[in-house]
């Protein structure tokens, strides 16, 4: 997820905002807009969107600005007058802090009933689950395979010296995958290790760079069109898939593979914004995100998972996308009750 010029993301959102405030309702006073606030990364086909509208009645206006956490703290600092209906893109790392602050009004969606139910992390609904996936190691297969290397197999393997200058990673202060990637050390060390196990990737010179965008597409060697020159990066269980899709040449194997012991979980939420101005247009949103037609369209937009339980999966992500049988994970509660302890002591142990 890209990282964006925050002083420019503002402007316009907050722009798009004042537009909204005129001209979005109908002769009636009903608002015919329901607005989306969401990340970067957010997309969905033209004729999905397409049906939505025409399904609902609605006008879907999309707003955009910085990754997964830029765009919750923006949302909590306009709480109570937010800039649109619903949110989309709050994963179960952030998911505490926003049940905290009080950022949503409970919905129980349409269609819950076909959603998998590991999937529900709040029973009252206020957050509704959307996708899912697994942030983990990818690796460069030619890279390894030409220097006749075995390329790491666990966490544990990082910090050995034949590693040494090949990984790069992501801030957890600035990047969701990054903040992942910190919690699956958590989650792998425990309280008494991890902090170590970083000191072990620092002294083996390990790059940290601000946002997945840079560490993916710039730093890593495995990316298609990339000069990058490590081999090792966090990035996604369904990257392998990407790549074979987004190659420029047909290839019946995919250029990178995930360690599969490295995988942490994560869920993408959708909400309605408390104070959102078209409720009936947030849940008809929400509804919609659940709808068979969203689900499937998921995989080949955005590369998450469906979470309604039987969506078909592209023959893509069938063949290449990794399916780890036991990603790391920790409790959200325990997340949000230690998560800013944890991201000032990764900052305090990497970067000073």
């Amino acid at each position: 997820m890209t990282i964006c010029h925050k002083v420019a993301v503002v402007l316009a959102v907050l722009t798009a905002s004042l537009v909204a405030g005129c001209g979005d309702s109908g002769d009636s006073g009903e608002p015919t807009e329901v607005v989306l606030v969401t990340h970067d990364s957010f997309a969905i086909p033209k004729q999905v969107k397409a049906s939505f509208e025409q399904e609902s009645g609605f006008t879907l206006r999309i707003l955009q600005g910085g990754d997964a956490g830029e765009t919750v703290n923006r949302a909590l600092l306009t709480k109570g007058n937010p800039q649109g209906d619903v949110l989309f893109g709050i994963d179960s790392n952030l998911l505490s802090r926003a049940l905290d602050e009080e950022l949503f009004e409970p919905y129980e969606a349409t269609g819950l009933d076909e959603v998998e139910g590991r999937t529900i992390l709040d029973p009252t609904h206020r957050v509704t689950p959307v996708d899912q996936g697994d942030v983990c190691l990818n690796v460069d297969r030619k890279w390894f395979a030409s220097r006749r290397m075995a390329p790491p197999t666990s966490l544990d393997d990082l910090t050995a010296p034949r590693y040494r200058k090949l990984l790069v990673v992501q801030n957890p202060a600035t990047s969701t995958p990054g903040l992942a990637f910190m919690l699956a050390t958590v989650a792998r060390f425990g309280e008494g290790g991890w902090r170590d196990y970083w000191r072990g990737l620092r002294a083996n010179d390990a790059l940290v760079v601000d946002g997945w965008e840079e560490a993916y597409t710039q730093r890593f060697s495995g990316a298609g069109g990339s000069k990058g020159t490590r081999p090792i990066v966090v990035s996604y269980a369904t990257s392998p898939a990407a790549e074979v899709m987004f190659a420029t040449k047909p290839s019946s194997k995919a250029p990178t593979a995930v360690v599969s012991a490295s995988c942490f979980r994560q869920i993408e939420f959708a909400g309605v914004l408390d104070g959102a101005k078209n409720v009936a247009g947030a849940h008809a949103l929400i509804d919609f995100m659940l709808s068979e037609q969203f689900q499937a369209a998921l995989p080949e937009s955005m590369f998450v998972l469906p979470v309604r339980s039987g969506t078909p999966l592209p023959d893509a992500f069938r063949r290449y996308a990794a399916s780890p049988p036991d990603s790391l994970e920790l409790p959200a509660a325990t997340i949000g009750e230690n998560r800013d302890r944890w991201l000032d002591e990764w900052t305090q142990t990497v970067l000073r």
